[in-house]
């Protein structure tokens, strides 16, 4: 689908010089002298890397829509993860590179949500917050309360995030996944 170049917002799929792109960055200029363009950061989704494009306003892009479908991760098996669709129980495995660092918060039976493109897949995305569990961190020291001070933390899956004192081995919290940032404690 052909849009103009001035409606690209972040987030939006574009087919731009043979591959899909996703607009991460955008910026409207308006010179002096001249006519107005859309400055535009691009990520490829294939290959991860990142271009800057100048679009004039006149330009027109081709817009592309992804198909989503509700899988389930079911295992890892080296650098391969396998997902089911939860509709057709038909199995999927991708490389673990195209998850990037939010794979070490996949476990057993997670809900995730797969984007694809002509059937093939381009991403995947985790739930925004998991709950996981503290198994190493340093005790409270006295008095060190009373700062907003955060101390370092490893999680059951053996990733490594900054908590407040008052956590604990063994305390159940809600981590936000792609800012790798504790939230709160779980209910």
């Amino acid at each position: 689908m052909k849009m103009n170049s001035v409606d690209i917002r972040p987030g939006n799929i574009l087919e731009y010089q043979g591959g899909l792109w996703r607009a991460v960055k955008i910026q409207h200029t308006q010179p002096g002298k001249g006519g107005a363009y859309m400055q535009v950061e691009l990520k490829n989704l294939t290959d991860g890397r990142k271009t800057n494009e100048r679009f004039r306003s006149a330009e027109t892009v081709e817009k592309v829509r992804l198909d989503t479908k509700d899988f389930q991760f079911l295992f890892a098996e080296g650098d391969e993860l396998t997902f089911m669709d939860k509709v057709t129980y038909d199995q999927v495995s991708l490389p673990r590179d195209l998850l990037g660092e939010a794979a070490e918060f996949l476990t057993d039976g997670m809900d995730v949500t797969m984007e694809t493109y002509e059937d093939k897949a381009i991403s995947v995305q985790l739930p925004d917050h998991i709950e996981a569990v503290i198994a190493d961190t340093e005790g409270v020291v006295k008095g060190q309360t009373a700062s907003s001070s955060y101390k370092p933390a490893r999680l059951e899956n053996g990733v490594r995030v900054m908590v407040p004192p008052f956590i604990g081995v063994g305390t159940r919290i809600v981590v936000d996944v792609y800012a790798r940032e504790y939230v709160r404690r779980a209910d």
